[in-house]
């Protein structure tokens, strides 16, 4: 076994996909081995953190007055602290199968937009983690490596990542972001939509698990060859009770426009400010979706028709994030060249 075999024995090495709704973790030779949701579960007598990933969503709307579902990442960026520190704790030592001598290094995604006090506060909670090293790198260039695109060549590569609390624009070349842009309108603003919708239109209240299945089951950006519909429940406002009722794919299509307008948007800006030898090259290349988001139906058909380019959704959009993180791993050159100071 020669050295640089031993010290991967000895550490085991992660890449951190920190999102808003979900957290993936990465490690070489065994892949994906953490996708939970990004949310812990407190007591609030006590303070102590009673379950974290899967088992604090089960708990989300269903909890004790006793008992709180906290999503401590907020738009992509920190919003609690501790708790995004206790997270990051459960999600490495979750990632460890053994006791391992060395501490891991860690490579973490992160919008386009943090600020630096952000930075460092994602940094510190790795550190605090036991990471050794820690390395920052935009989501939108991840996106892109994992989506197997070529950012290392001069060529302009657009890339949209549509994650849970921000939708990050890049336009990527020679392994950096010519322009980047991160917009705070993805898919945990599409299930707010439409909550207040079916509230407005119904007068009924649904819960944010409701509103994401929705979302999943029969949610779309553009028409749909046949009509979907989709039995939910909530609570009726004027009557105070339970009570079912069936909406349908062009109900949720309305509900999801603003939303998806506010991305396009977006994206046209990114290629109005384009240099234009790369908005050539994005001509023929086109877009590349990733992110849960962009499994949207018809999304890439919206698109299309908006903007007039070709519109491509990666091989593993939901995983792209992550999986490029986690290439930077054997090829620390390349992240010391895309990650953030």
């Amino acid at each position: 076994m020669n050295l640089r075999s031993l010290i991967r024995f000895f550490s085991n090495d992660l890449a951190i996909d920190l999102g808003t709704a979900n957290s993936l973790v990465y490690t070489p030779g065994r892949g994906i081995i953490v996708n939970e949701p990004s949310m812990v579960a407190i007591n609030k007598l006590t303070n102590t953190v009673e379950a974290v990933g899967h088992e604090a969503k089960e708990m989300l709307g269903r909890t004790p007055e006793n008992m709180v579902a906290i999503k401590p990442m907020k738009d992509g960026v920190i919003a609690d602290y501790d708790l995004t520190e206790e997270m990051l704790k459960y999600f490495i030592k979750k990632a460890h199968t053994r006791k391992h001598l060395l501490s891991p290094r860690i490579v973490i995604s992160m919008p386009a937009e943090i600020t630096q006090v952000e930075r460092r506060a994602i940094t510190e909670a790795a550190r605090e983690a036991k990471a050794s090293e820690v390395y920052l790198m935009e989501q939108a260039v991840a996106a892109a490596i994992g989506a197997g695109l070529p950012i290392t060549e001069p060529g302009g590569n657009l890339i949209v990542d549509m994650g849970g609390g921000t939708t990050d624009v890049a336009v990527i070349s020679l392994s950096g972001p010519v322009y980047s842009r991160s917009v705070r309108m993805a898919g945990n603003e599409m299930d707010k939509s439409i909550i207040q919708y079916i509230k407005r239109k119904h007068s009924l209240l649904i819960g944010e698990r409701t509103a994401e299945q929705v979302k999943i089951t029969i949610g779309s950006a553009a028409p749909l060859e046949e009509t979907l519909t989709m039995e939910i429940k909530g609570r009726d406002l004027i009557e105070g009770i339970p009570k079912t009722i069936t909406i349908t794919d062009e109900e949720v299509r309305e509900a999801l426009s603003d939303a998806i307008d506010t991305i396009i948007n977006a994206i046209r800006v990114a290629l109005e400010r384009t240099p234009p030898e790369l908005a050539a090259d994005i001509m023929d290349r086109g877009i590349v979706l990733t992110g849960g988001g962009a499994l949207l139906k018809n999304l890439d058909l919206r698109l299309k028709n908006q903007t007039g380019l070709p519109v491509f959704l990666a091989e593993n959009p939901f995983f792209s994030v992550v999986l490029g993180a986690g290439k930077m791993l054997s090829d620390m050159t390349l992240l010391r060249r895309v990650s953030s100071p």
